[in-house]
């Protein structure tokens, strides 16, 4: 009964201590009330003696916060109290204290939201920068250019150094009785409020995201099981927020990572989202853009129509755009309305295609197809003419029957190769042909292909010469190599007059990033080529003089062919040409062959 008895009678004498505690309290209170209401009056008085004798010129910017810091200076010599100017916003324009430019919005704070409703307006708090309480009156002011409040704080210390004074008045016993009840409190404190600061410290950290913030305090009583619930409430934040932090960087890959452009618009028509893809057919940065509205991208006119129309009918559409910037292309456009499960409407989500390669190979199938029946029907119709005329005996001449016959021969030849270029051209895109690389002697090599077009040339007494050097191997596919130069070596003298000449010739170029490489070139001294056809010349059926190449047997297809069995060689090819003086293909091809 003993601890019971003890801490009875610890309570009682407590409860004893802090009634007569209380009891002085009360009085410094009014004393301490009594005070301020009177010190309240006449910081009311000073800012009214300020807002009648202060010049308030037309400043604004720089020059309005050193003139009002300069003047609050001034004053608070004067009214021996901090003198703050705040405009009508909230921003502080000059304080006798501290730079303006750093201080925080006071808009919100009591004294201001009071001066705003009541035409007065005051609060007491505890400046952690003096210890001490302040007390701060503003009132609006409106004075010419100046539209705001003046602000002034005083130090209730000398308010506190009354109410002391007063205690100093009371009896002995009073006296006693306090500083008992002083050390009772300093204990209870100590026991009480000690752990509750540091939950209340971890749960200031936890609210400003620091999660690994924890509670030091392991004890049984209902402060330890509150302790114990704050850390497990910031175990559960933190496994939370990187699971929440784990899937935005999932989402954000996500997105960086799509080859489709994403746009995301607000039922405002504000950009919320701009992924990675869409940057690049937009020309635009989403850093610049997010927050915006879409009318930013104005140098896509279509684009921000069709958004218009979405954020206005508020339906999903698909259509598709030409873009001009930053490229031209061709766009499809996805228009999704964002509706949640509660049926309130979120905006829009745009998704962008760019399908200009595949609209281009669309285009270049349908004239492929084109070609085709075109480079077709001309042998055809040939054939089938001269046929017909021979069948229906309107020929009696052996010579011109063997003509007409020598026609359809030649045309069915035409045929012929037409047919093989186009399903030899096709293997080629479709990947279908296999490359057996071997090693090629070069000299040996070119020797036996010129020979093979020397008859051709010397129709016409085109001079054929080769340069190649003896010691110079390569690996390569003979078989598709020789396709390569024969389609060269035959346009070549096709389309030089006579008694010009064709050059073939190869050489070992330096060493570069890839390893050595062998460069050769196929020189004509023919008609050249003009300019404006260079860019097209590999292409197709694309030929720079139709009737000549037509009267010579050509397809269209030789260089198209040659370009992509360069390209199965790793190598490159190109053209360099003057009208009049010849042309020079230049092919550049590694010495050794990558295994794919």
């Amino acid at each position: 009964m003993r601890p019971f008895r003890n801490r009875l009678t610890f309570i009682m004498m407590t409860l004893i201590g802090l009634s007569m505690l209380g009891a002085g309290f009360t009085m410094a209170s009014m004393f301490k009330q009594s005070h301020i209401a009177i010190q309240e009056e006449n910081m009311v008085r000073e800012i009214n003696l300020i807002q009648a004798t202060l010049d308030f010129p037309s400043l604004s910017g720089e020059q309005k916060i050193q003139y009002y810091t300069e003047k609050s200076r001034q004053l608070e010599e004067l009214a021996d109290a901090r003198v703050t100017f705040i405009s009508k916003d909230g921003t502080v324009i000059g304080d006798s204290e501290s730079n303006p430019e750093s201080m925080d919005n006071h808009a919100y704070r009591e004294e201001m939201v009071q001066a705003q409703e009541e035409g007065i307006g005051s609060t007491i708090r505890y400046s952690s920068t003096l210890g001490q309480d302040m007390l701060y009156v503003a009132l609006p002011v409106k004075q010419g250019d100046y539209d705001g409040y003046i602000r002034l704080s005083m130090s209730l210390k000398a308010v506190d150094q009354g109410v002391w004074q007063g205690w100093l008045v009371m009896g002995g016993g009073l006296v006693i009785l306090f500083i008992i009840a002083a050390l009772v409190s300093y204990k209870v404190a100590a026991n009480l409020t000690s752990p509750l600061e540091k939950i209340t410290r971890v749960a200031r950290q936890i609210t400003r995201q620091d999660y690994d913030a924890r509670v030091p305090i392991h004890r049984k009583d209902e402060i330890g099981q509150l302790a114990h619930a704050i850390n497990g409430m910031a175990d559960s934040l933190q496994t939370q927020l990187q699971t929440i932090r784990d899937n935005e960087d999932l989402l954000q890959s996500v997105l960086n990572n799509m080859t489709g452009g994403i746009v995301m618009l607000s039922h405002d028509g504000n950009i919320v989202l701009v992924n990675r893809a869409a940057e690049g057919m937009l020309g635009v940065k989403a850093d610049y853009v997010t927050g915006k509205s879409y009318r930013e991208l104005r140098q896509h006119y279509e684009l921000t129509k069709l958004m218009e129309e979405g954020l206005e009918h508020r339906n999903n559409f698909r259509e598709e755009r030409s873009l001009y910037f930053p490229v031209e292309s061709i766009v499809r456009l996805d228009g999704v309305s964002m509706v949640q499960d509660d049926g309130s409407y979120r905006g829009m989500l745009f998704l962008l295609q760019d399908v200009t390669d595949i609209r281009r190979l669309e285009r270049m199938r349908s004239e492929f197809v084109a070609n085709v029946s075109h480079e077709l029907k001309t042998p055809l119709a040939a054939v089938k003419g001269f046929a017909e005329t021979l069948l229906g005996g309107g020929v009696k001449d052996e010579k011109t029957s063997r003509s007409f016959l020598q026609i359809i021969y030649d045309e069915s030849e035409r045929l012929n190769r037409l047919i093989r270029d186009i399903l030899e051209l096709s293997k080629i895109e479709s990947k279908r042909i296999a490359m057996e690389f071997s090693p090629i002697h070069l000299s040996t090599f070119f020797e036996s292909l010129v020979e093979f077009m020397r008859p051709e040339a010397e129709k016409k007494k085109i001079s054929l010469s080769l340069h190649v050097p003896e010691e110079l191997f390569m690996e390569g596919d003979e078989d598709k190599l020789r396709q390569i130069f024969t389609n060269l070596l035959s346009n070549a003298i096709n389309y030089t007059q006579e008694g010009g000449r064709v050059q073939l010739m190869a050489r070992d170029m330096h060493p570069n990033e890839q390893g050595d490489t062998v460069e050769f070139i196929v020189k004509d001294s023919g008609l050249g080529i003009p300019k404006k056809d260079l860019p097209r010349i590999f292409e197709r059926f694309y030929r720079v003089d139709k009737a000549r190449s037509r009267s010579s047997g050509g397809t269209g297809l030789g260089l198209s062919i040659v370009k992509h069995l360069v390209d199965l060689h790793h190598g490159s090819i190109k053209v360099e040409s003057e009208l009049g003086l010849g042309s020079s293909f230049v092919i550049e091809m590694p010495l050794l062959q990558e295994n794919d």
